[in-house]
């Protein structure tokens, strides 16, 4: 086995070996799934093999890298198997056989696919074993596109997997156009500046030969060439100074540019990918991506790269004066030079696949900082300081370990060159020293060859570590490039129709949507007036969200469409249908910043005045006034500084300011006590006027005033009416409200 399954899947490079030992003779791995939830729901790694004769599974016991694996197996009887199920944000694989369930490993969404493809190789198995023919696709979870049997991708959404290549850095050569000019004239500084640095060891030569050796030898010796050689030696390293401080400041300044630009254009990227791309990653990844890896690249090419240069340079330069000087001493010189090279393209791989490890491995633990630190509240709410801290250390150990691996290669290679470099200089001072006896060789030259060669092996060595920062800054630069490179997947429209200002009739025509494999919405139909207000009820999980999700265009729909206004909103550029719509959602997010900025988050322009106005429509002035600064009181990150009700107050005024056609209300009053609720209610009787709205609540009885209540269950609409025709049709509005009354009397008592 090579690490390697049928599918093209790696195993993970740590257990590989343990893997290995448990394969029987002649058994083969057709599939790797790495579920990547515990049990208890708790992130986790594990390891499941189909190979053509049965299931295998791994957990770890213990942290990364510790070996100790707990491992199962299941032989492929011909009533066993494999199916995945997925519910919302996480999923279960299942192994089943004829006397139930063996075993079961679970995982987030994002392993899905992978899931899928595990199931798509058992199922291409049982088809080889009763001599069927293999299916001759499959569908992709992600996106419902046509899929290869023989590896198992989609190509539609995943073109061809990558691995971080140092080709990948030539990318980043498009962000360096606009500073072309910068760039260049920071090479010739640097062409310069080494050039002058060269000049020093080049007058020695003369020094001694033309002057303090004949004086030692008691020959004539012009010392009024003393002080010629001194100045030039003098002057020279002053200019290499200053054009090195040119250099240095110049290209610094162009790779922070470069940089910055980079991060601008992943950052911007990223807001306009859709809200499926944010789903299956995690906050801190995406920092760290933005942040440490951008960082690093700017550090590549401001000071590796740059250093990089300057070494071929130099030893082009010296190579080029040791030539001319005495070609058979420089051929000594090179000698090592082809086993070095050897020794750097054998350990760049190791290399690279240990950068990107420890990448993930960082990204991992910043994401349980963005997990926690935004999270401290209910952490200590429920006592969980401990746990928290047991969750970082083992990240933190993650990144250790994966740094550790680094280190040792990294322990064996560098020595290893200085020992051959070293073994360079031996065999140069070996040599010069027969040239000495048997050729006629001055001491200056002599001298001057060794000090250029000491200097040449001593920038072989700079340029070693070249090769640890290029795999780093390669690992860096395709996390980034994963960013850049995916495409939203709520698309610009080819022909964009301008909206203008909205009419807000909303047409739902055989609307049909699915996360992943599963539909959660089964061909709705649904035609909404222009200022009609709609409520949207229905047992959790029935579909409401998703609908208000789809009429905003988070997500497009995978079957019919929506119209507003008797226009496609798939035919409207995204931001300009938005700017159309007014949102308060059920958790209100305030960004750290005043209480005006944020209700004017929506229109930045916004007066004063329209900042109150709003806040008084949305009954949010008073308690506002209270605050000891008023309207420039600061919130706290994501308004923690506030109650509930003050922040979902102050989501409504932001979505009111910008007077949205359409206003869509999901679970707006859920934050906000009865009496909040009553003054609300009032303001929206008048707000709701010449505007299409559609409300999600829970409590029914907010409800009553809508135009028609909209009832969905199990991803279809079961009942359109308003509230008292649904409570004379007794079907599912009227349990709906009958469980609730029995519920608030229940209160009540």
């Amino acid at each position: 086995m090579n690490g390697t399954t049928q599918n093209g899947k790696a195993l993970p490079p740590e257990w590989q070996r343990d893997a290995q030992s448990r394969l029987e003779h002649g058994e083969r791995i057709l599939a790797t799934f790495e579920p990547d939830l515990d049990q208890r729901l708790f992130f986790a790694r594990g390891l499941v093999l189909l190979t053509d004769r049965r299931v295998l599974a791994a957990d770890e016991d213990g942290r990364p890298g510790a070996g100790a694996l707990r491992w199962q197996a299941w032989p492929l009887g011909p009533d066993t198997t494999l199916k995945a199920q997925e519910y919302g944000g996480a999923g279960v694989l299942e192994l089943v056989g004829p006397e139930g369930r063996l075993g079961h490993w679970r995982f987030t969404a994002g392993r899905g696919p992978e899931a899928q493809r595990m199931l798509q190789q058992f199922a291409l198995l049982r088809a080889s074993q009763d001599g069927a023919p293999p299916p001759v696709d499959s569908v992709c979870p992600s996106c419902g596109a046509p899929i290869s049997p023989e590896d198992g991708r989609c190509l539609a959404c995943s073109p061809e997997p990558t691995t971080p290549s140092v080709s990948g850095l030539l990318r980043l050569f498009r962000f360096t156009r606009p500073h072309a000019r910068l760039i260049v004239f920071g090479f010739l500084l640097t062409f310069a500046s080494t050039t002058a640095s060269l000049i020093p060891i080049y007058l020695t030569q003369p020094l001694l030969d033309k002057v303090l050796i004949p004086h030692q030898n008691e020959k004539p010796a012009d010392f009024g060439l003393v002080p010629w050689y001194l100045s030039g030696m003098v002057g020279a390293a002053l200019l290499a100074w200053l054009l090195d401080w040119g250099r240095v400041y110049t290209l610094a300044r162009a790779s922070e540019r470069v940089s910055a630009d980079l991060r601008s254009k992943t950052y911007a990227h990223l807001q306009r990918l859709s809200l499926e791309f944010f789903g299956g990653k995690r906050t801190g990844d995406l920092m760290a991506r933005i942040s440490n890896d951008s960082d690093r690249l700017c550090n590549f090419l401001s000071i590796n790269l740059v250093d990089f240069a300057t070494d071929i340079l130099m030893i082009v330069m010296t190579a080029t004066i040791l030539l001319t000087m005495d070609p058979l001493l420089a051929a000594a010189a090179l000698c090592p030079f082809p086993v070095i090279a050897w020794m750097v393209y054998r350990v760049r791989g190791r290399l690279l696949r240990g950068y990107r490890q420890a990448g993930v491995a960082w990204s991992a633990m910043t994401s349980v900082l963005a997990d926690t630190i935004p999270g401290i509240r209910v952490v200590k709410a429920f006592a969980q300081e401990q746990r928290e801290i047991e969750r970082f250390d083992h990240s933190n150990d993650r990144v250790f370990y994966a740094n550790d691996r680094l280190n040792r290669v990294w322990a064996v290679f560098s020595p290893t060159v200085t020992l051959m470099t070293t073994s360079g200089l031996l065999i140069v001072w070996s040599f010069a020293c027969w040239r000495a006896f048997h050729h006629p060789v001055t001491v200056g030259v002599l001298t001057v060859v060794i000090a250029y060669i000491t200097r040449f092996y001593s920038r072989i060595e700079s340029m070693i570590r070249m090769a640890s920062a290029t795999q780093r800054a390669a690992a860096s630069a395709q996390r980034i490039f994963e960013i850049l490179d995916r495409v939203p997947s709520v698309p610009e429209p080819v022909r964009p129709v301008a909206p203008g200002r909205l009419q807000g009739s909303i047409d739902l025509r055989a609307v049909r949507f699915k996360y992943g494999v599963r539909e959660v919405l089964h061909g709705l139909d649904l035609k909404i007036e222009p200022g009609e207000m709609i409520g949207i009820v229905g047992p959790t999980g029935a579909g409401k969200s998703t609908l208000i999700n789809l009429i905003c265009r988070f997500y497009d729909v995978a079957v019919g469409a929506i119209l507003v206004d008797s226009t496609d909103i798939r035919s409207f550029p995204v931001e300009e249908y938005r700017k159309n719509i007014g949102i308060v959602l059920q958790d209100p997010f305030l960004f750290y910043g005043t209480i005006a900025e944020n209700i004017a988050y929506g229109r930045p322009g916004a007066t004063r005045e329209q900042v109150v106005a709003a806040a008084r429509a949305a009954r949010a002035h008073e308690f506002i006034l209270r605050l000891p600064n008023g309207y420039d009181s600061l919130v706290g990150e994501r308004g923690q500084s506030l109650s509930g009700g003050e922040r979902q107050r102050i989501s409504i005024a932001r979505a009111l300011l910008t007077d949205p056609r359409i206003l869509i209300l999901d679970e707006a009053t859920s934050s906000i006590d009865t009496e909040t609720e009553r003054k609300i209610q009032a303001a929206l009787e008048n707000l709701v006027k010449d505007r299409t709205t559609l409300a999600i609540a829970h409590r029914l009885s907010t409800l009553r005033r809508a135009d028609r209540l909209v009832v969905l269950e199990r991803g279809l609409i079961v009942e359109i009416g308003s509230h008292d025709e649904l409570l004379r049709a007794n079907g599912t509005y009227a349990r709906l409200h009958r469980a609730q009354m029995e519920v608030m009397q229940g209160h009540a008592i």
